[in-house]
């Protein structure tokens, strides 16, 4: 990355916008601008006022901005255009500034599909996604193109948890109760250092223990209590902390115009953890 001393007028600024930011982002973008020679810069902020937040990503000329919980939805307005990997689900986590016109993305889709994949997850597992905000969307949304037919939406709030589910074709339900999905994903924010429910699983512990698949996309700490409590328990465990590499490299793509390798962006994953 750039030192203090090679930073400059031209440097490249990008950035990340959460309720609670972390060194993840940070660490890992900045590790690929060195790596690759870019002249780049990746800093992590929060912010009590997301609308003039968005507005100096426009007026200042920075590049990038990656968006997290609770921020997700709230910038769609404050955007120019949505990519439709956003529109679909209606859910941003990444804002791109070309020339002053901030155009939404959302790579979370494309990271969990990836894992889906590669962990080899059979569509056919019935599944439970707690959660209906910015991530749960995306959840939902991947696990549908990959072809999930028999799921529930998790959630308290009965208008957003019935619309995300009806979108896809799945159920609503305020509590897990006595389903016993074979994959479940937390897509909310418990867990998360920091927070309230820091401590907490976003389900009763004998959910788990049914449980064939366990899906974390909570990233810090990696170690979540879910994942502690379905690793104990010999689970096929995907965490967040590998959803956050994945759409992190999309993210690196549509700022730089630079792809990594996968080993660079391994290096720059393992770099990035706490």
């Amino acid at each position: 990355m750039p030192t203090t001393t090679s930073i400059n007028r031209d440097t490249t600024l990008c950035l990340s916008l959460a309720a609670r930011p972390s060194n993840i982002g940070t660490r890992f973008h900045n590790w690929l601008y060195d790596e690759l020679g870019l002249d780049f810069v990746y800093k992590a902020f929060t912010t009590t006022d997301l609308p003039a937040a968005v507005a100096g990503i426009r007026a200042l000329g920075i590049r990038g901005c990656g968006v997290s919980m609770p921020f997700k939805e709230d910038c769609i307005p404050l955007v120019d255009e949505m990519d439709r990997s956003a529109r679909e689900i209606h859910s941003v986590n990444t804002i791109v500034n070309t020339g002053g016109r901030l155009i939404a993305y959302n790579t979370d889709c494309i990271a969990i599909a990836r894992l889906l994949e590669s962990n080899q997850v059979a569509s056919s597992d019935p599944v439970a996604v707690f959660g209906s905000g910015g991530m749960a969307k995306a959840v939902v949304a991947a696990l549908r193109d990959a072809g999930f037919r028999s799921g529930h939406v998790v959630a308290r709030n009965e208008e957003s948890g019935t619309r995300l589910a009806g979108q896809y074709g799945f159920d609503w339900v305020p509590e897990i109760g006595a389903l016993r999905p074979r994959l479940i994903v937390n897509a909310t924010p418990i867990g998360m250092a920091g927070g309230p429910a820091a401590d907490d699983l976003p389900c009763p512990i004998e959910v788990v223990h049914a449980a064939e698949t366990v899906f974390e996309v909570v990233a810090m700490p990696v170690q979540t209590p879910l994942v502690q409590v379905a690793s104990a328990t010999g689970k096929k465990v995907i965490t967040g902390a590998q959803v956050i590499a994945l759409q992190a490299v999309e993210q690196f793509v549509l700022y730089t115009g630079v792809r990594p390798t996968d080993a660079q962006a391994a290096k720059a994953s393992e770099f990035s953890r706490p």
